[in-house]
């Protein structure tokens, strides 16, 4: 295997595509992933990756062009963050309904206003209902690692869906981490050449995205779904084989330290780390408690979420978003959904933190374990809440 260096985790990311061999790269620069297609354009303009690098004058157009040149036959990266994202609004729709295997990182920042360009996961999201498949990393070998991942994702025949990869922008982005960054020659081993299923072409052309009548509309939609739900094998094939070929296992659910736990915190991103450091000092002094994450987010890995809180009595879930007006956070609102009717439920107490780059820390998780004990002892399970408010905190209106 690769030796491992030191190295800012966007300049391994940018790595990581040039060792895919992606064909085409349209980008608009915003902080914080700026660095990745920063040094892909580098790695372009020295001859060191035959591609091409499209500059253009925004991220609605940077989504645009990477739907041109994808439905035209190239492999096709991408990255963004916060406002850009969702200045790609529009398009993202289009490329996921087209069916185009795109690939974009996410350096997740906090969405304006006020301006704020630390991390939380606003950005995302706003957008998983975009038709996207989602799936988070929580550190730099991570993120490396699931760049080819999610090409192989993506191209697969049976997939044909652009995919997000999510990570914390800033708290992962810029660290310098060691990184084992594989080789295109170790790659390449993994991905196999990109081989389009349909694509533009002047000499047998097709016609991509044509009025959508409403005697069709509902099909196509209904289409879309099937192709993000039936998805979830692959991802699933994709995951396992990388680990059997470089020795690092991901999966679309992960725990640490869960057994015999009747209190499971349940995360999503670069938080979890954090936290498992503060179970490793609260379990060795007698606290029964462990973690539950999601790497994927679309599709939703409900079965394997459920084969992971099976026996838990309380779940305490950390969201770094919130619906404003509605009912909490979207990670407590899916765990919520999963898990209606089941049999024996798991009480769920769910915060918000962590919004605008605010630092979470060991204290949050003494205080949320304290609400989950109470409500473990027969409490009564307290409102969703806006936790490290100065002042005060937000509860029941």
């Amino acid at each position: 295997m690769a030796e491992r260096k030191g190295i800012e985790v966007s300049l391994a990311v940018a790595e990581a595509a040039a060792a895919c061999d992606v064909d085409c790269i349209a980008a608009y620069p915003i902080t914080p992933q700026t660095h990745i297609v920063e040094h892909l354009s580098d790695l372009v303009a020295d001859g060191e990756l035959d591609a091409e690098f499209i500059p253009v004058e925004s991220e609605h157009a940077a989504m645009s062009a990477c739907c041109g040149t994808s439905a035209a036959g190239a492999r096709t990266f991408t990255a963004t963050s916060s406002q850009g994202m969702a200045l790609m609004h529009e398009v993202l729709f289009i490329a996921a309904n087209l069916r185009l295997p795109i690939v974009m990182t996410v350096a997740n920042r906090a969405l304006s206003a006020p301006i704020n360009i630390w991390n939380d996961h606003s950005d995302i999201m706003t957008e998983r209902d975009s038709g996207w498949l989602q799936i988070f990393a929580e550190n730099g070998q991570e993120a490396t690692d699931l760049v080819p991942v999610c090409h192989r994702i993506a191209e697969d025949k049976r997939v044909l869906l652009p995919i997000m990869l999510n990570f914390d922008g800033f708290i992962v982005s810029h660290m310098v981490e060691p990184i084992e960054v594989l080789s295109k020659e170790e790659i390449a081993t993994y991905l196999p050449p990109y081989e389009p299923q349909q694509r533009l072409d002047i000499d047998s052309p097709i016609t991509m995205g044509p009025v959508g009548m409403p005697e069709v509309y509902t099909e196509a939609k209904m289409a879309h779904e099937d192709a993000v739900r039936s998805s979830y094998g692959p991802i699933c094939e994709a995951l396992a084989e990388f680990g059997e070929k470089f020795g690092r296992d991901y999966k679309p659910v992960e725990s640490y330290r869960t057994e015999d736990c009747d209190i499971l915190y349940i995360m999503i991103g670069g938080t979890a780390e954090t936290a498992m450091n503060w179970v490793d000092t609260v379990r060795d002094s007698g606290k029964k408690v462990g973690i539950v994450r999601f790497r994927l987010w679309r599709p939703l890995p409900i079965e394997d979420f459920k084969a992971a809180v099976k026996g838990a009595k309380v779940l305490g879930i950390i969201d770094r978003h919130f619906s404003p007006g509605g009912a909490g956070g979207p990670v407590a609102q899916e765990v919520k959904y999963m898990l209606y009717g089941e049999e024996n439920a798991p009480k769920i107490v769910e915060v918000v933190g962590g919004l605008g780059g605010r630092d979470i820390d060991f204290e949050m998780f003494e205080n949320l374990y304290a609400k989950c004990d109470k409500v473990l002892k027969g409490g009564k399970v307290p409102p969703f809440e806006l936790i490290q408010v100065r002042g005060g905190h937000y509860g029941e209106v």
